[in-house]
């Protein structure tokens, strides 16, 4: 997928040309469509905002949308869909598009490419990204990376440097240690306790040639390189750099739960389109960068990813409206406006191109960091295989019975790669 600065940031000279509805929302009229996300309330903001110019211009369509917080959403999301009732248009991202294309819950969204849901100004290759198995089973709604954020705040009051691209795991960790002696502050340390996010694992695993999962939908790395992980995370808990199991088993991988927004921690790992809403969150500003390096000239172990997803539910009985309205969310030059880039840089050459001046510093930021990795990111592995979202709980699970000294380095190392195994070859 050839994505640089410019195409990222500045995007086609034609962007100021008009958009103009297409036949779909004229056949959508008098429909009804439920939409569900989960997020920030600055997402739902966002999202409600969008829905609502969509209504004024589409007044035969009425949208309810829904947001969900946290683990609730999948909860809810699983009820539906045994319940043969899933929204019409609902939010997915990398890790989960397989799970529920492969349940059959995603409706294929070929015939819908080019007519009612128009690509054509999308970057190559980034429709390809929600292509499982020959078919489209959704629409990236923005490309993001894999950071590290952290409070500039904290660090300028510590006297210490902030990490860089190039800062290197062991360097990371001595800089954690020293930030946490340096401020001195009761329920305060310098880094979270980053061995519970599978997406930080799979850089880390990256870096040193192997992968979160192999080619065949197993998991790609083995007990030892498990034992390596955990003993980082171990030696950096015990050291008093990042903070305990009972800070971080509270985190539900949203940002409202981190141990950065919460003030427990002044670096945090996360998307890099969240820097909006972390941002709108904390009063101090933060700084983003990539996440610790291997060293030695090795791949980075990033790559561009969907930061999130719309599909269609299987079951929609409106699967032509509701690829209308994705038309609209992605395409449309107000609804970009009013979206920035909290989901991720928009797919939309021309939406780039529009929303560009209406962006704030840290809107910019957002961007910028995404063009900073130009060159420097590896080819994007395909979605996420069917049992990878339950193999993400088996990651947190274990982990937190290590971070709680229930379980040794070793037999942490060994559950997470055999039972995750199992688990893999259930799905």
């Amino acid at each position: 997928m050839r994505l640089n600065r410019r195409s990222l940031l500045h995007g086609s000279l034609a962007a100021t040309a008009a958009f103009t509805f297409g036949p779909g929302i004229a056949r959508a009229e008098g429909t009804r469509l439920r939409l569900a996300w989960w997020g920030s309330q600055d997402r739902t903001r966002r999202t409600q905002a969008v829905i609502d110019l969509y209504q004024q211009k589409a007044p035969g369509v009425s949208i309810v949308g829904e947001a969900i917080s946290g683990s609730a959403y999948w909860t809810k999301l699983s009820t539906q869909m045994a319940g043969r009732n899933i929204s019409d248009v609902y939010q997915l991202e990398p890790r989960t598009i397989s799970d529920y294309s492969g349940r059959g819950a995603c409706m294929a969204l070929d015939p819908f490419l080019s007519q009612t849901l128009k690509v054509d100004d999308f970057d190559p290759g980034t429709v390809d990204l929600c292509r499982i198995g020959g078919k489209v089973w959704g629409i990236a709604l923005g490309l993001n990376s894999f950071s590290l954020f952290y409070d500039t705040t904290v660090f300028a009051k510590a006297g210490l440097p902030p990490p860089t691209a190039e800062t290197t795991w062991a360097q990371y960790a001595d800089l954690s240690v020293e930030l946490t002696k340096a401020l001195s502050r009761d329920h305060f340390w310098g880094s979270s306790y980053g061995a519970r996010y599978s997406y930080v694992l799979d850089v880390w695993l990256r870096q040193r040639g192997k992968t979160l999962y192999s080619e065949d939908g197993q998991l790609g790395f083995g007990v030892e390189d498990a034992q390596e992980w955990y003993a980082y995370w171990e030696d950096l808990r015990v050291r008093g750099g990042c903070v305990g199991g009972d800070i971080q088993t509270q985190d539900q991988s949203i940002i409202e739960t981190n141990p950065l927004s919460r003030g427990y921690s002044a670096m945090g790992f996360t998307y890099s389109n969240q820097l909006v809403g972390y941002q709108a969150m904390m009063p101090n500003k933060l700084g983003i960068t990539m996440v610790p390096q291997a060293g030695g000239g090795g791949p980075s172990g990033h790559y561009y990813r969907p930061a999130l997803i719309w599909s269609i539910g299987s079951t929609s009985k409106n699967g032509e409206a509701a690829a209308a309205f994705i038309d609209f969310f992605v395409n449309d030059l107000e609804a970009g406006k009013i979206l920035g880039v909290e989901r991720g840089v928009p797919p939309s050459r021309k939406v780039r191109e529009a929303i560009l001046p209406t962006l704030n510093e840290t809107e910019r930021a957002s961007v910028e960091y995404v063009n900073a990795l130009a060159g420097k990111v590896g080819a994007y592995q395909a979605p996420p295989p069917i049992g990878s979202q339950e193999f993400g709980d088996h990651l947190g699970i274990t982990t937190d019975q290590l971070a709680f000294g229930q379980l040794s380095i070793d037999d942490a190392a060994k559950q997470l790669v055999e039972q995750g195994n199992v688990l893999m070859r259930r799905r």
